[in-house]
């Protein structure tokens, strides 16, 4: 079976058909506000919230980590309820899970707590993240769903920008406690009404999947495309998160200062950001496995480059921000996936498996990277290693090309 390209993958969406306005910028408003709450005002809090409580760094970051497991893990069982339900009551409960779980945590006595509000936290995210965002958008917007998948991302992309400063104002003038508490009631205030009352349209029934999917969600997700895909994607996920978090300390290996590190790894964020301007055009020109391959392979490039290069520091920021380039399509190479080589049909349950694996990784790389960085020798070393990684990744994705299984499986 040839690869599916992008408008061909396209066309097993559900066609035209009146798309609910309010949906899109509902859901890029409501992306900013969970993901700049839930996820990037921690690492602003965290050396006030172990300053003051006296708990060591490594188990308030472990208790944040396991919030990212639980949405791993949970994620799957709402994919399975978006495809058949549709997305707001999901998203909505989601929500309200997203403040209860702040709450917790700005009110903990002490980590058992602490670590309690955190797993409510992950049910919030599983349920107010990207995945249901993009079940919801899939199957709305097919045939034309990556302009909308694109244009949520680039929203998402802006939640650091506008809460890591927010939360930092907000914690010179408050404690880690007031500032949850404020937070947590602008959560309150813009995703839970706004999930209610923008997610209200009609769910449209899916399209037939396309007939190297027919077989029912069960027979593609034991295909072995699917776990080859699922397999490089995680691999991939490992490789580029652990390089995030490794970016700083590799630059001060090479005699930078924390400034300059800073700096070269926030313009990699706004290379991430240009990165999903041109995915579309990338979508359009190539085959979904060539993409994949195409893709993942650069991110090995770019790390093994990060490796090599000593200097100058013009030619780190710009590997940097090639990296953060290469950062903006993988997300949407992943949210694109399902539907380039299955259809929308079980977009979510599919989307959910495929993703939770990488999802797991990437609360566990931070931790990989570090304690790999010493016994390799210095993060150079490290860098090596995982561009080694992503490009076993790379190799792995060739085998993720649809074909045809044995049909007759049912929709388990």
């Amino acid at each position: 079976m040839t690869d599916l390209d992008g408008s061909a993958a396209a066309a097993t969406g559900t066609g035209d058909r009146s798309r609910p306005r309010a949906v899109l910028p509902a859901l890029c408003a409501t992306q900013i506000t969970s993901w700049g709450i839930v996820y990037y005002a921690f690492p602003v809090l965290n050396p006030e919230i172990t300053a003051t409580t006296g708990w060591a760094v490594g188990a308030t970051t472990a208790a944040f980590s396991a919030a990212l497991l639980i949405s791993a893990i949970t994620g799957i069982r709402v994919g399975r309820i978006i495809d058949h339900r549709g997305p707001r009551t999901v998203m909505t409960a989601g929500s309200v899970l997203g403040v209860l779980g702040i709450l917790l945590i700005a009110a903990a006595p002490n980590l058992l707590v602490f670590f309690a509000g955190w797993m409510v936290a992950g049910l919030a995210m599983a349920g107010t993240f990207y995945q249901p965002a993009f079940a919801a958008l899939t199957r709305w917007w097919a045939p034309e769903h990556v302009r909308a998948l694109t244009i949520v991302t680039l929203a998402g992309g802006l939640a650091s920008t506008v809460f890591a400063p927010l939360t930092a104002v907000l914690a010179d003038h408050l404690t880690w406690r007031a500032t949850y508490l404020v937070l947590a009631l602008i959560l309150a205030a813009v995703t839970v009404p706004t999930h209610a009352l923008a997610l209200k349209a009609p769910w449209p029934k899916a399209a037939s999947a396309p007939r190297h999917a027919s077989g029912g969600a069960g027979e593609v997700a034991r295909s072995r495309p699917f776990w080859m895909l699922a397999s490089a994607l995680t691999l991939s996920a490992f490789a580029v998160y652990a390089v995030v978090v490794a970016l700083v300390p590799l630059l001060l290996e090479r005699g930078l200062s924390t400034a300059q590190a800073a700096w070269a790894l926030g313009l990699g964020g706004a290379g991430q950001t240009l990165g999903r301007t041109l995915y579309a055009a990338l979508a359009r020109r190539t085959a979904v496995t060539a993409r994949t391959t195409s893709v993942i392979a650069l991110g090995g490039a770019t790390t093994a480059a990060l490796a090599a290069v000593p200097g100058p520091y013009a030619l780190l920021v710009v590997l940097s921000v090639a990296a953060g380039m290469v950062r903006g399509n993988l997300t949407l190479l992943q949210a694109t996936a399902v539907a380039d080589r299955w259809g929308t049909t079980h977009y979510g349950r599919l989307s959910g498996l495929l993703a939770a694996p990488a999802t797991a990784v990437s609360a566990l790389a931070p931790f990989a990277g570090a304690a790999l960085a010493a016994p390799l020798g210095g993060y150079p070393a490290l860098f090596a290693v995982l561009a080694l990684l992503s490009g076993i990744a790379a190799l792995v994705a060739v085998r993720s090309a649809p074909t045809l299984p044995h049909v007759g499986d049912d929709e388990r």
